[in-house]
């Protein structure tokens, strides 16, 4: 996460995956970062796309959802693209009806459980306990936001641009890896133009 090595990355950044380990450490951090947010508020821009996470083990495809759906601008989707129509016909809905609407959603189901069967590693089951969870930072109207389905509202990391956008969402990254100094599972993956 060092400069010289994000300087290879490919611009413009529309999001970040990061990929980070659930920890005593880290839930203490979440439930006091919740209540501060609740007792002082923060400022959400409405135009951002939120979710719930409802489904076991789907924190990956959330967070994909959750990049693609902010960056729609950005991305150039199929005609008959599954994920653009789940997108169209969610966008109205609430982070807890988007969940819903997920959980009966053949397509991105079937797509979710043939990529987790790809891969050169086991996909854990549905129920299985795993203790590494997937977010996506984005940008939306110069704010980053942190979206994890687990949370109930977005999190507002502050001021951002498309210039700005990786050092600001790899200083985010960096408070993670703060949290838990004796960890080493953690993975970041930036989503930007070929």
């Amino acid at each position: 996460m060092d400069p010289e090595l994000l300087s290879m990355v490919p611009r413009p950044v529309c999001a970040i995956l990061l990929l980070f380990p659930v920890t005593e450490k880290y839930e203490t951090f979440r439930t006091e970062e919740e209540n501060k947010i609740k007792a002082e508020g923060q400022e959400v821009k409405p135009t951002v796309y939120f979710m719930k996470q409802t489904i076991s083990n789907a924190c990956g495809t959330i967070g994909l959802i959750h990049a693609i759906a902010n960056n729609r601008d950005k991305i150039t989707f199929e005609a008959d693209s599954s994920l653009k129509k789940f997108l169209d016909d969610s966008v109205n809905m609430n982070p807890e009806e988007r969940a819903k609407f997920l959980e009966t959603y053949e397509a991105i189901r079937v797509t979710h459980e043939s990529s987790a069967h790809e891969g050169q590693t086991e996909a854990p089951s549905i129920d299985e306990k795993v203790d590494l969870h997937f977010i996506a930072l984005v940008n939306v109207g110069g704010i980053l936001y942190e979206l994890d389905g687990r949370k109930p509202f977005p999190i507002n990391h502050g001021q951002s641009s498309d210039d700005t956008f990786l050092e600001d969402a790899i200083e985010v990254c960096k408070k993670f890896m703060e949290r838990d100094p004796d960890e080493l599972r953690f993975n970041a993956i930036a989503l930007s133009t070929a």
